[in-house]
């Protein structure tokens, strides 16, 4: 990556977006110019990159002139009312909102697992949910040596996943619980702290809520194949930082806990956590601020004679969200992907 690159932040002042400028920084993304672009209530403030204080720019049509990559973490709104626009003035857009991850004509990518598709962009690419992109880390490799007939998965999922503010929130719920106050909810439908509830995103027909949904579809969008039986139950935990998943898999012949261990343990991203004799696997609080996602407590399933168990952490704001998105564009520019296969027309 010996040339550099024009980068934009949109929602530079959210946790993703700082969370990007620090791994861009960590990771030393060749950069040849970098603009911070947020709502106009944010813009004024600064952010520290490299040593320098950079202003934060209001969005607009200006703002992506001169731009060749630019990193959406705003939410799927912003991202819907800029990602064309960005486009046009000739920058690919990684985007981490779910405005278009079931776009057939936009790539949704974990790098661990599809890199090829990214190939196939159209100016934009997808970062997929926190949750798909933790369990499909750890899932594939397994997928490629036998194929997987059937995931359940449970999730554990942390403040995080709801922002800055909803972290705030639960640290202030904690505190007042801890005086006798009783903890007041403004950012989540209900006290997180001391507690935990079904993930609140809107209820289908059947009883699933959003989220759930995500880990279903996309799951099967990224594998490339709709083949494959899904089914999750998502839980907001007080957790602050780093989402868990407990996954029961299923394959067609058995596949042993010792070779699924030796696989996932020569993995790319996956670091295994197991220690039997002191009862040690994967905690959110060993995830944070790590890249890796966390593997272990690796099992037989002892209903299933095809069965698999796993336990898996991993940091949210960071693989699940941030990381990811700058690995796509590490990749973009590593295969020379940057130029579209061919343009993007929004719908």
């Amino acid at each position: 990556m010996s040339k550099s690159y024009r980068l934009a932040i949109l929602g530079a002042t959210g946790a993703v977006g700082t969370e990007l400028l620090e791994l861009l920084e960590s990771r030393n993304f060749p950069i040849a110019d970098l603009k911070l672009l947020a709502s106009e209530r944010s813009a004024g403030r600064s952010l520290r990159f490299k040593g320098e204080n950079i202003p934060v720019e209001p969005v607009s049509d200006r703002a992506f002139e001169n731009v060749d990559i630019v990193l959406a973490s705003a939410g799927g709104s912003t991202s819907k009312a800029w990602a064309a626009v960005a486009v046009a003035k000739g920058a690919v857009v990684i985007d981490n909102s779910s405005a278009f991850r079931m776009n057939p004509e936009v790539p949704l990518i974990v790098p661990e697992v599809n890199p090829l598709a990214a190939a196939n962009h159209q100016g934009i690419i997808a970062n997929p949910n926190c949750t798909t992109i933790l369990m499909t880390v750890a899932v594939w490799p397994l997928h490629k040596v036998k194929p997987v007939q059937r995931i359940v998965a449970s999730t554990y999922q942390s403040a995080s996943g709801a922002g800055a503010r909803a972290m705030a929130e639960v640290k202030a719920q904690t505190s007042a619980i801890l005086q006798g106050q009783p903890p007041v909810a403004k950012v989540l439908p209900y006290p997180l702290a001391f507690n935990l509830f079904p993930h609140n995103s809107p209820l289908n027909d059947l009883g699933y809520c959003e989220e759930e949904m995500k880990m279903v579809n996309e799951t099967r969008k990224i594998f490339g194949t709709q083949q494959i039986r899904i089914t999750a139950t998502c839980i907001r935990v007080p957790v602050l930082r780093a989402h868990s998943e407990a996954i029961n898999l299923e394959f067609e012949t058995p596949f042993s806990a010792e070779e699924a261990r030796e696989i996932l343990n020569s993995s790319p991203g996956v670091k295994l956590v197991e220690d039997w004799k002191t009862n040690h696997f994967p905690m959110p609080i060993e995830a944070t601020g790590k890249d890796e996602v966390l593997v272990g407590r690796i099992r037989q399933d002892i209903s299933h004679p095809c069965g698999l168990e796993l336990w898996l952490c991993g940091d949210q704001i960071r693989k699940g969200a941030a990381l990811n998105a700058i690995q796509i564009a590490e990749l973009l520019v590593e295969k020379n992907l940057l130029q579209p296969s061919k343009a993007y027309v929004s719908s």
